[in-house]
């Protein structure tokens, strides 16, 4: 087992399985291309688990400051894939990420969690991140750049 930092097009291409199953509409081009931009202007980090040369679990994050939290580290897109689940390889790459946070001095650690997600609010839950707010979203009808 092993985490690293996705660099390369082929790494984030390795990432696309684990990923497309929480995110079904987009395709391997608009991924891999959509990855790279957040990486170039917005400061995202992919990174990812494998297990042999398989990648069973992926995520996504950025550090970032909010007048309410001070330097906050947001993860995005945690997910395993659906056949390695029950192997605490989800739990794995959450206990990097936290360490990643605490690394880098953040005071906080958000991420959102669609409401059907149980499995994945359990363990969040389980490793002492609590529900802190509603988030509340509007789909503008403006197509991503």
């Amino acid at each position: 087992m092993n985490i690293q930092i996705a660099t390369t097009e082929h790494q984030i291409t390795a990432c696309f399985p684990a990923i497309h199953e929480l995110r079904p509409h987009l395709s391997e081009a608009e991924f891999v291309a959509q990855v790279q931009r957040q990486m170039q202007n917005h400061g995202y980090t992919l990174v990812y688990l494998t297990v042999g040369d398989q990648v069973v679990a992926a995520a996504g994050y950025r550090v970032t400051e909010f007048l309410y939290s001070g330097k906050m580290f947001y993860a995005d897109d945690l997910i395993c894939r659906s056949a390695f689940r029950k192997h605490g390889y989800g739990g794995k790459l959450l206990d990097w990420l936290l360490e990643k946070a605490e690394e880098l001095s953040c005071a906080q650690f958000h991420l959102d969690s669609g409401v059907h997600r149980h499995d994945a609010h359990r363990l969040y839950l389980g490793r002492k991140l609590h529900i802190s707010s509603h988030h509340f979203s509007k789909e503008l009808g403006n197509s991503a750049a």
